[in-house]
């Protein structure tokens, strides 16, 4: 059953005033792919005209994963305790990028981690597209989820 369809199968918010207030943890992953014909050092710290590219990537992921409620319409205001956005060289030209977020609250934040992975990786793109348009963002995925109702771990997921 879906829970954002009411009885007349109209579009609502879900009430989570008789909810249970626990710690909701999440999980995100996106992956940022550079074509081969683009020169990038793994390893090292891309840095364009506009500035320290990871760097900017982690302040604008933290920004949106705050700011979830006012992109997604039917997500809950929510007050994060802690938001950490860990950007890293993966094989060849892909970056990882990884949202972990936490607060205590009645409904959970899986919503505010993909929106902090997917944030990153356009902030990436977004510094990077004078050296290619060709810049892919692939695999934009809940890695897990715990806190509420129903716990979620994506099998075979990067260990932390």
């Amino acid at each position: 059953m879906l829970t954002h369809v009411d009885a007349a199968n109209r579009p609502t918010m879900v009430d989570v005033g008789d909810k249970a207030i626990t710690i909701r943890t999440a999980v995100a992953r996106a992956v940022v792919v550079f074509p081969a014909d683009v020169v990038v050092r793994s390893g090292e710290a891309l840095r364009t005209k506009k500035g320290p590219v990871f760097d900017t990537a982690i302040i604008a992921g933290v920004m949106a994963a705050k700011r979830t409620y006012e992109l997604i319409p039917f997500c809950h205001p929510i007050a994060l305790e802690d938001c950490k956005i860990a950007i890293e060289w993966g094989e060849g030209n892909e970056v990882t990028i990884e949202c972990s977020v936490r607060a205590t609250h009645k409904t959970g934040v899986e919503m505010e981690a993909l929106t902090g992975a997917t944030v990153a990786a356009l902030t990436i793109y977004d510094m990077c597209k004078a050296l290619t348009h060709g810049i892919e963002i692939r695999e934009v995925t809940l890695l897990e989820k715990a806190g509420g109702k129903r716990d979620f771990s994506r099998a075979g997921k990067a260990p932390r």
